[in-house]
């Protein structure tokens, strides 16, 4: 037997980025930086020297994924389709959560040269079973906010919370107090988190491009609710070949924004039920009066991408709408050009027919003629044999030759007109 050429790629990919094992107590940083394929080479090349700094293995050219031990910190690296993320791991509390995070322990200058733009930026602890436990006036003294979503998440096995804000460092901040983790489930559930904030945001980069494009999309629906109404009028050939010109302009705009928004919406569809699946995953639990993460997410999330679901329907519909009356149009031009060259192929047959007359009646004059010349010429044959002296009346020859010479001419003319004919 022999293996598919793909068989060691794909199962490989089930296994390409395993979650990481995490001990409570911890700090993680995480930063996402959106940056396209042609970043791929750079990054790399930043991934070697900080690897060479602390003596580690360099990743592979064209590798997606690392996960590494660096001396004072862990660091976890992924390669996605628009972004990239950097997840740095420390063991140890620090004295308040937040304070001393993990992100201090990597070169600062090195931290300045990866590409890309931040788009997210995390700073999540985890707190130690041994931690008594918060309650709400704690985190909100430590978030400095009371707008917190909380829940107990794996069945009671932590307590997460979180405010969803970019602090004064830039950072937002997840604290996860343990119960009752074990290492590899609490892997799973820093993961889990620092994901739903990083697909939330991503999926939120279509919310200003969908705002952007609603009133485009109102304008041109007017223009076009305007265009039919003319449609329906009795309009001459040049003004519907004047509406079928405005049509495809109108087509040409609403294909442009298809073209700018299709990619970000659909992909805004992606990342949000990606943030669904996560937050399922967490298995929350009410705690006190809190809003759950998943209850946040509905409230706030859920709205905006219900905006970039509609607009990026509506656009569809409205490009249905155009190509629907683009073909009505169309359809009525090409009636209106073939009545058009139907009357003009009925003119030119009654030319034609009118010419084929007047062709018959030069051809009626044309025997009369050349029979006249001809009875001239045979006139002057007569006259000439009669002064000769042979025996005959002038008169009388030419009275009983005009219908042979009449005759003879129209046979000959017939006969020429006839092989003309045949050759074409």
């Amino acid at each position: 037997m022999t293996d598919h050429p793909l068989r060691d790629t794909v199962c490989r990919e089930v296994h390409a980025r395993p979650f990481e094992t995490l001990t409570a107590p911890a700090r993680v940083s995480h930063i996402a930086l959106v940056a396209g394929p042609e970043a791929a080479a750079e990054e790399h090349a930043c991934l070697t020297d900080l690897c060479r700094r602390f003596g580690v293995a360099v990743p592979a050219p064209g590798a997606v994924y690392l996960s590494a031990e660096f001396g004072p910190f862990r660091l976890r690296w992924e390669r996605h389709s628009e972004f990239s993320t950097y997840t740095f791991f420390r063991s140890g509390a620090a004295g308040k959560p937040f304070l001393d995070p993990a992100l201090d322990q990597v070169p600062c200058e090195w931290l300045a040269r990866l590409p890309g733009k931040v788009l997210a930026a995390i700073h999540l602890a985890v707190e130690s079973k041994d931690v008594p436990v918060r309650d709400v006036r704690d985190v909100v003294a430590l978030f400095g906010t009371d707008n917190i979503a909380g829940s107990q998440v794996g069945r009671g096995a932590a307590v997460v919370w979180t405010d969803f804000r970019v602090h004064e460092d830039g950072f937002g901040r997840i604290l996860v107090q343990d119960s009752h983790l074990g290492t590899r489930q609490a892997g799973r559930l820093v993961q889990r988190l620092l994901e739903i904030e990083t697909y939330r945001l991503m999926a939120l980069l279509a919310f200003p491009l969908a705002r952007e494009t609603g009133p485009e999309i109102v304008r041109l629906d007017k223009a076009l609710q305007t265009l039919t109404e003319r449609m329906t009028a009795n309009a001459q050939l040049e003004d519907e070949q004047a509406m079928l010109r405005e049509l495809s302009r109108l087509a040409a705009e609403v294909e442009r924004i298809n073209s700018r928004n299709s990619y970000r919406l659909g992909a805004a569809r992606a990342y949000y039920q990606l943030v669904q699946r996560r937050i399922e995953s967490l298995k929350e639990q009410r705690i006190q009066d809190l809003q759950t993460i998943g209850q946040f997410m509905e409230r706030r999330l859920a709205p905006a991408m219900a905006t970039c679901e509609s607009i990026g329907g509506r656009q569809d519909a409205l490009a249905r709408r155009v190509a629907r009356a683009g073909n009505l149009l169309r359809t009525r031009v090409d009636v209106a050009l073939e009545a058009q060259n139907r009357d003009l192929l009925e003119s030119m047959n009654g030319r034609a027919q009118m010419q084929l007359r007047l062709q018959e009646t030069v051809e009626g004059l044309s025997v009369v003629v050349l029979s006249y010349y001809a009875m001239g010429l045979l006139s002057y044959g007569a006259k000439a044999a009669h002064s000769a002296g042979w025996p005959i009346r002038v008169d009388l020859t030419l009275g009983l030759a005009v219908p042979i010479v009449v005759g003879s001419v129209w046979l000959g003319v017939r006969w020429l007109r006839r092989r003309l004919l045949g050759r074409h």
